[in-house]
């Protein structure tokens, strides 16, 4: 994203920091999403968890897509937002009474299960509410994504899905239950992913594990691939829409479909990181023994991601009108040593006052935002 020396001296009068969205960024890649999907009748859900900024859902639900959702509150908000509850599924490994119940009387799609207990809890509840539900079983395909370790998701020691190794005894017991209709699998790799490789040995597996079902004598209708496509962090403005038919292409080759199947996919980085930027005020610049430090009015409080992950974000000095470069740990304002957001980043001279742009900052910066310190919300700009 780049911006004009209008849109820069109009950040002079926000309050920092704030978020900025670009409309006609998100509306380009949902686009190309939304041609891609329908290129081989795909079905998409838009993963809230990335970003549930009301406009931002808003906007993405126009476009037809469904929503992927982690929480009852989630699943209350994307419905609101406009997104149709038949187009809404809901994963998690610890979904509580209240969030099935939420999800039960809204009539939402389907619930990617993830374990044989969690399956009978909406049985139960389903069974009170005189509803069936309709259920698709997270697998965990023990499949390595070669992204962050801190978001993968597939590997056999993860938290997430049922293993492999139980899919008969479980698919056994699910359809014994009265006020469960199994329809499909489900699965989720990871996030952040740029090597295509996993995706193919996911179709893989997925064949395998169709195969095993037809054993049994089920052709379920619902394949759940899940999300995970990753998103060019370093050159963003080079790389703004993630490579989706490409993706899809892949999948449409590797992946035995039966005819009747839906294969569905959750998508939320690649939706919404490249639309958003955080941009801060330059409250000192001190010099240290070792180190400049550049410090911002921002902290991890406003943007979790390298604290929590070590991501890395490309940061640009939106103001400064110096020739020369100087070197700075960029580092935020809480009384945490983790509140740093990147060392020894070159920036043109930077000084007090200066606005400093985090890039690639729509997916998981604004959502994830708290108010420790007691520190303010970072305000909400957009470009419409």
């Amino acid at each position: 994203m780049n911006f004009t020396g209008k849109e820069i001296e109009k950040f002079g009068s926000f309050s920092t920091p704030f978020y900025y969205y670009n409309l006609d960024l998100l509306k380009k890649t949902l686009e190309v999403l939304k041609a891609a999907s329908l290129k081989y009748g795909y079905k998409i859900h838009y993963a809230v968890k990335a970003n549930a900024n009301e406009r931002i859902l808003r906007l993405i639900s126009s476009y037809g897509f469904g929503a992927d959702c982690v929480s009852g509150n989630e699943v209350s908000k994307a419905v609101e937002c406009g997104f149709d509850a038949s187009k809404v599924v809901f994963a998690g490994v610890g979904k509580s009474d209240k969030e099935i119940l939420t999800a039960l009387r809204l009539g939402i799609f389907c619930f990617n299960s993830e374990s044989v207990q969690e399956v009978e809890v909406i049985n139960s509840l389903a069974k009170a509410e005189n509803k069936t539900a309709s259920v698709a079983l997270r697998l965990n395909p023990g499949i390595d994504a070669h992204t962050n370790q801190k978001i993968n998701t597939g590997l056999a020691d993860s938290k997430f899905g049922i293993p492999f190794t139980k899919l008969k005894e479980t698919v056994e017991f699910v359809k014994g239950l009265s006020n469960i209709k199994l329809i499909g699998i489900h699965y989720h790799i990871g996030s952040q992913i740029l090597d295509f490789e996993p995706y193919k040995l996911l179709c893989e597996r997925s064949n395998e594990i169709q195969a095993e079902l037809e054993k049994l004598g089920l052709q379920l209708p619902v394949i759940n691939l899940g999300g995970g496509l990753g998103i060019d962090y370093n050159k963003p403005e080079k790389n703004s829409v993630p490579e989706f038919e490409k993706l899809l292409d892949l999948i449409h080759k590797d992946l035995k479909v039966k005819e009747g199947q839906e294969v569905h996919f959750e998508f939320g980085r690649s939706v919404v990181a490249q639309c958003g930027v955080l941009v801060s005020k330059v409250l000192y610049v001190k010099q240290g023994d070792t180190s400049d430090f550049a410090i911002l009015d921002a902290g991890f409080t406003d943007l979790i991601r390298p604290a929590l992950y070590g991501a890395y974000h490309k940061i640009e000095n939106l103001t400064s009108t110096a020739d020369e470069n100087g070197v700075y740990d960029v580092v935020g304002p809480i009384c945490e040593s983790t509140d740093v957001f990147a060392k020894s980043r070159s920036l043109k001279k930077t000084s007090r006052g200066d606005l400093l742009a985090f890039y690639s900052a729509g997916a998981y910066g604004e959502i994830m935002a708290s108010q420790y310190n007691l520190r303010d919300l970072p305000h909400v700009y957009f470009s419409e």
